[in-house]
């Protein structure tokens, strides 16, 4: 069967872009290989989906052009995703820092976007398996269909056993589109060596500020059997490579912390000190780390400043990380330079878009990164509809 544009994968961006299109007139045929419909959004939020953030601004994404998001977040902002959200009578609440979740649960999202292909006419095709994607004569045959656009949407590898692959790297390396280097990004930290001790407290969490390649997120910090993880970790993850450094500032001021615990109790140990501000397991691993036995009223200033430095700057060197099985999101993909920033479009291949996590764009943990699917969708959606 023809169609005006065949989108593979039937995930946030795929589906936004598929009922964008549909509503404004085009034929439209959805693609994926797995069983249900938006399976990453389903998991996503604790279930509950952190479907945008009222903070998303450009400055909130990844890319080697730092720019080429820009177009599309402006022309369909969170605002809009919101409105959209509200039109469907979907409950939600703002937890920290921006981050929007729906009171019920994802499955409502994923609804929502189903409902709205419905209303576009929009074919949704599930538990198909792609095989060959072949271009000839100016149209796209995938799957036994055929269109004369067609919506890369598929993805990154991160999380595998939702059924998550690199397709779209195959399918734009046939086409010709540049990639960059994909990796895992908003992932957890493996840690050995000297930092061992560490995961001996798994489960403990804090407060922290993290910092990796001069990027810093004050958000908490948790330490696993593996390493180092929490929503701080996560967000300088995607910043991270193998070789750097990770460090931590677990208890601001610690200089002066430390000076009035002195005064405050001279026959202390610096575990006794510690254990005031910071969990009791993390403290016992730091004051082994910092190395004063002394009664505290014995401890001289620079000693005091020296264990201040190790608790604002507690350095790790990760070993690696969890990879894509804990990845939130792959960074890297399918170069912007190949694609037009307002449209999506392929520069060098006509009618062929990529769109959504697909893309050499990351957004941080909190709902940027289905803002980008929403915008980079909307985007692609609306010309696919304008050239039907």
């Amino acid at each position: 069967m023809r169609y005006d544009a065949i989108v593979l994968g039937a995930g946030g961006a795929g589906l936004l872009a598929a009922a964008t299109a549909g509503q404004a007139g085009a034929r439209v045929l959805v693609l994926d290989h797995a069983d249900k419909a938006g399976k990453k959004i389903l998991i996503s939020g604790g279930g509950r989906c952190n479907f945008t953030n009222t903070g998303t601004e450009p400055e909130c994404f990844l890319s080697d052009n730092p720019h080429f998001a820009k177009s599309a977040l402006s022309r369909y902002t969170q605002w809009d995703f919101l409105a959209l959200v509200e039109r469907h009578g979907i409950d939600w609440h703002e937890k920290t820092l921006g981050q929007l979740f729906c009171d019920g649960s994802a499955r409502q999202i994923v609804a929502m976007l189903l409902d709205e292909c419905a209303r576009g006419g929009v074919d949704v095709r599930l538990s198909t398996q792609l095989g060959a994607v072949i271009h000839a004569d100016g149209q796209f045959r995938v799957a036994g269909a055929s269109a004369p656009q067609l919506v890369i949407a598929t993805g990154g590898p991160s999380i595998p056993k939702m059924g998550a692959t690199g397709v779209a790297y195959d399918i734009a390396r046939q086409f010709g589109l540049g990639l960059v280097a994909p990796r895992p990004a908003l992932v957890p930290f493996t840690l050995g060596g000297d930092d061992m001790p560490f995961r001996e407290i798994s489960g403990v969490s804090c407060p922290a500020t993290a910092r990796a390649r001069g990027r810093s997120f004050q958000e908490a910090a948790l330490f696993t059997h593996k390493g180092l993880s929490g929503p701080a970790i996560l967000q300088v993850s995607s910043y991270w490579s193998p070789g750097d450094t990770v460090s931590l500032n677990v208890l601001p001021d610690a200089a002066g912390k430390l000076r009035a615990a002195r005064k405050r109790m001279p026959r202390a140990h610096m575990k006794a000190a510690l254990t005031e501000h910071l969990p009791v397991r993390l403290a016992d691993v730091l004051s082994t780390r910092i190395g004063v036995t002394t009664e505290l009223g014995n401890v001289s200033d620079a000693d005091l400043d020296r264990a201040a430095d190790i608790l604002t700057d507690l350095t790790f060197r990760p070993s690696g990380t969890e990879g894509y099985a804990k990845a939130e999101v792959t960074a890297g993909g399918i170069d912007t330079a190949a694609l037009s920033s307002k449209t999506m479009e392929a520069r060098t291949v006509p009618g062929l878009y990529a769109i959504g996590e697909a893309v050499d764009v990351t957004g941080w943990l909190g709902g940027y990164n289905f803002q980008w699917a929403w915008s980079s969708g909307v985007a692609a959606g609306q010309v696919i509809a304008m050239r039907r």
